[in-house]
């Protein structure tokens, strides 16, 4: 008889140790563990005596990603409670190619796979699947811009390209039946870096899952979704098949809880709700361009960086963020150019072509520059650098209507650490209106100052490693002894 938590239970479950949580699990999944020999472990008992649960995953927006403040993710954070709930630690595999996922985990790598995975009838006669977390819905994407398909029929005879493994696949095929000469192309590339490179106009069409273009359309907003192209589905995590169910009936009552008190639904407003802003960042995209792209402007960079006194690797990286080192960028906002200047800050610096890589490096560090000398004094170095990244961004006027607030607050405005808390009330309706220039995007210079840091952290590796391997090697003189 399968025995449910007692409400009276649930509020002290989390507030006792995790050693007694442990004592307590194990004894209200009695009736699951009574499945197995009296000698033997079943799965439940068995991660629970080794103290950590082993996930298969792979890195994007939607499930698991790496920021300066550590890992993070929608599946990151649910499954980081569902090792709490057991009372164990996390450790998880990240697999580089999701096609390879379900494989792995069924020759034996792993206690369970969450990674977005879609519920499907084939995938479900290979694995246990656990109750749907999410609801999604395959939608084609497409660049504004250019020819929208409004149906099925209008694919055929377009560029089409998929990630190779996914339910995107079995859709078409089931398409495909009824529309017999519609094609695509299968691809071993993450449905992300399909996306951006429907962004960048070299592709005309991909699918992916809601939640996926929704976190990426933040980043590019380019991106349009033309339709849904099945009814919804659901994400699921997966499970061994077979008799021992224990981790399994685990994970059934871990999410159910989750659900009735309202955390799933935090947990999915944070990261898909109007407010929420990813920190991921596509670095296998981005050490690409580094070795592809940027050597055409290095130059550029090396020189603003002489010229300013400024760390090279640090424009880049702040050009990177802004345009993707594309000097023709233009945003819907007017800003264009590699480091996308306003008008009005070219021409308070004399630029006459934003679109000139020269002339938008140059005037991007001196602008820069500027903003670090404008800082207060009070103001220290790195908080320094990282309060003028964020004026570059926002404007010193409402960074400076963020300092206020924080220190308002009881915090230290000359603090990036404290300062980034309170950037996003900008936008807020309940405090702006109490600032002095009012409204402002405030989330968006803590993200543009997080993913500088991390795009100059990977670049200023790469640029060491580089130049340790053209370091002709030492000799080992030693000096005579005396």
């Amino acid at each position: 008889m399968d025995r449910k938590l007692p409400g009276q239970w649930i509020g002290r479950f989390h507030a006792v140790s995790r050693r007694l949580r442990t004592v307590l699990l194990l004894t209200l999944l009695a009736p699951a563990f009574l499945s197995c020999t009296f000698f033997e472990k079943n799965k439940l008992q068995s991660v629970i005596a080794a103290g950590e649960l082993v996930v298969l995953t792979r890195t994007s927006p939607t499930t698991y990603y790496e920021t300066p403040e550590g890992p993070a993710g929608f599946e990151y954070d649910l499954v980081k409670g569902f090792a709490d709930y057991l009372g164990v630690n996390p450790r998880f595999i990240v697999v580089p190619k999701f096609s390879d996922i379900l494989p792995r985990f069924l020759e034996g790598e792993g206690d369970m796979a969450a990674a977005g995975i879609t519920v499907t009838e084939a995938r479900a006669r290979l694995v246990q699947f656990g109750p749907p977390y999410q609801e999604i819905r395959q939608q084609v994407v497409y660049r504004l811009g250019t020819p929208r398909p409004a149906d099925v029929p209008a694919l055929v005879g377009r560029q089409i390209e998929v990630q190779a493994g996914t339910s995107y696949v079995e859709r078409l095929h089931e398409l495909k039946q009824e529309y017999p000469e519609l094609k695509w192309a299968e691809v071993d590339r993450e449905t992300e870096e399909l996306l951006v490179t429907v962004w960048e106009g070299l592709l005309e069409l991909t699918i992916a899952d809601s939640n996926i273009v929704s976190i990426n359309r933040q980043y590019f907003p380019d991106l349009q979704v033309a339709f849904t192209l099945a009814k919804p589905e659901s994400l699921a995590w997966a499970f061994p098949r077979g008799e021992d169910q224990s981790l399994h009936e685990a994970a059934v009552k871990y999410l159910a809880e989750t659900r009735a008190s309202g955390k799933l639904a935090q947990l999915v407003d944070r990261y898909y709700g109007p407010a929420s802003r990813s920190n991921f960042i596509n670095l296998s995209i981005y050490r690409v361009r580094i070795r592809g792209l940027l050597p055409h402007y290095q130059m550029l960079f090396e020189n603003a960086g002489k010229k300013y006194g400024l760390d090279w690797r640090l424009l880049a990286a702040i050009g990177y963020q802004e345009s993707f080192w594309n000097p023709d960028a233009v945003s819907p906002t007017g800003v264009r150019g590699i480091m996308m200047l306003t008008q009005e800050t070219a021409g308070h610096l004399g630029i006459a072509d934003r679109l000139d890589p020269t002339e938008s490096i140059d005037g991007g560090a001196r602008y820069l520059q500027g903003l670090i000398t404008r800082m207060p004094p009070g103001i220290t170095e790195p908080d320094r650098l990282w309060m003028a990244l964020a004026a570059y961004n926002v404007g010193v006027s409402h960074l400076e209507d963020a300092r206020i607030l924080t220190q308002k607050q009881g915090r230290d405005p000359n603090k990036w650490n404290d300062v980034k808390n309170y950037l996003p009330w900008l936008a807020d309706e309940a405090w702006y209106p109490k600032t002095k220039y009012g409204y402002a995007r405030g989330m968006e210079p803590v993200l543009f100052v997080n993913r500088v840091r991390t795009y100059y952290d990977v670049l200023v590796k790469i640029d060491e490693e580089e130049k340790a391997k053209s370091k002709p090697e030492a000799l080992d003189l030693k000096a005579p002894a005396i």
